[in-house]
């Protein structure tokens, strides 16, 4: 396979059915499909924080919102062939580990159940030409061990939530071997890729039981952040890191077609690579008279060590990390505190968006 260049003239035009528009990573893609040109219809659920990035960075406008459950297989059916798109972006997902405890049959229902009834509506239309699945780094069967995993890893799932998304990786292979395989390529026309990400940042995450939004909201009370698993090592990075990858990926998909197919993981430097203390500790820094950190014990399991090796996507695919972490803190701080001074946060996210793509 050839290396991908990312270009922006490539998505001028080009139908694109983006699941999970109205969350967090789904919202900064679907501006960033928008800023280039692209003819986007996103379906997901209603925002489910208040705030919102969706709402606050005016993700809706100028883009085809349809609110949807993909556990509706006839309502998902009847969008992909209304909407007859070029490339799928398949971000929608219930996200949080912790959520997955809570709530097990939902987690699955909405990560595994979704995959499927997605999968089975562009198996009944021949407009997709590329589908990249978004799932996690917590696909691995983890462990604990130093060095990264690589896409050739077990796949596991101590928890619901990494179970699910484990299911989804498989639930891949199995749609691409049974309905859209290589040899019948000349035919089909559909490459299919899974990516995996790790912990992503960035302005305008509101969800519960994240670290960085957990911060920001005990901090902007005059309180000491409560970490659960202070030493856990994380593949910090941020959102746009692993957009930009979602969307280089696609368009090798589309370009090179099986060539591209398969897992792909999209992770930050090995520096960057931390614990959740040193993170907290580099935002404090940054934050007027931060307030600190207490510990507090939990009694659910979440790994402690787990790190990425992205060679595949760096050598093969020509996908490089553009912010430093420290960037990225800065710039996430940089977002929430101009939320709370009342700015324009729809030019501020579109800019740092621009600031992303230029940087060398």
């Amino acid at each position: 396979m050839e290396t991908v260049v990312l270009d922006r003239q490539f998505w001028a035009g080009k139908r694109v059915l983006l699941t999970g528009h109205t969350g967090f990573k789904g919202g900064w893609l679907a501006l960033w499909l928008r800023s280039w040109g692209a003819q986007v219809t996103g379906f997901a659920l209603a925002p489910n924080t208040t705030p919102s990035l969706f709402e606050l960075a005016q993700v809706g406008e100028g883009i085809d919102s349809r609110i949807g459950d993909l556990r509706d297989l006839a309502a998902l059916q009847a969008l992909v062939s209304e909407v007859q798109p070029e490339i799928v972006l398949h971000l929608a997902a219930q996200p949080l580990v912790r959520e997955g405890y809570r709530d097990p049959v939902g987690t699955y229902a909405s990560n595994v159940m979704g995959t499927l009834h997605l999968l089975e509506a562009i198996r009944q239309v021949p407009s997709v030409r590329a589908c990249v699945l978004v799932t996690t780094d917590k696909v691995y069967a983890n462990q604990e061990w130093v060095w990264p995993y690589r896409e050739n890893e077990a796949l596991g799932g101590h928890d619901p939530y990494s179970s699910s998304k484990a299911c989804c990786e498989l639930l891949a292979q199995s749609f691409a071997s049974s309905y859209f395989p290589v040899a019948r390529y000349s035919e089909h026309g559909l490459a299919i890729a899974t990516a995996r990400a790790g912990n992503v940042l960035g302005g305008g995450d509101f969800a519960a039981d994240r670290l960085i939004p957990d911060v920001f909201a005990a901090w902007s009370r005059g309180e000491p952040v409560t970490l659960r698993y202070p030493h856990a090592v994380r593949p910090w990075q941020h959102a746009l890191e692993p957009l930009a990858g979602y969307l280089q990926l696609a368009q090798g998909l589309y370009q090179q077609g099986p060539a591209v197919a398969g897992a792909w993981n999209f992770g930050p430097a090995e520096a960057d690579m931390c614990s959740v203390g040193a993170v907290v500790e580099r935002l404090a820094a940054r934050w007027p008279a931060a307030p600190g950190l207490q510990i507090e014990a939990s009694d659910l399991h979440e790994a402690g060590l787990l790190r990425l090796d992205s060679s595949r996507a760096r050598q093969l695919l020509g996908w490089q990390p553009r912010w430093s972490l420290d960037t990225c803190l800065q710039r996430t701080l940089d977002w929430h505190l101009a939320w709370q001074r009342g700015e324009d946060l729809s030019a501020l996210t579109l800019q740092q968006l621009a600031d992303y793509w230029s940087a060398a």
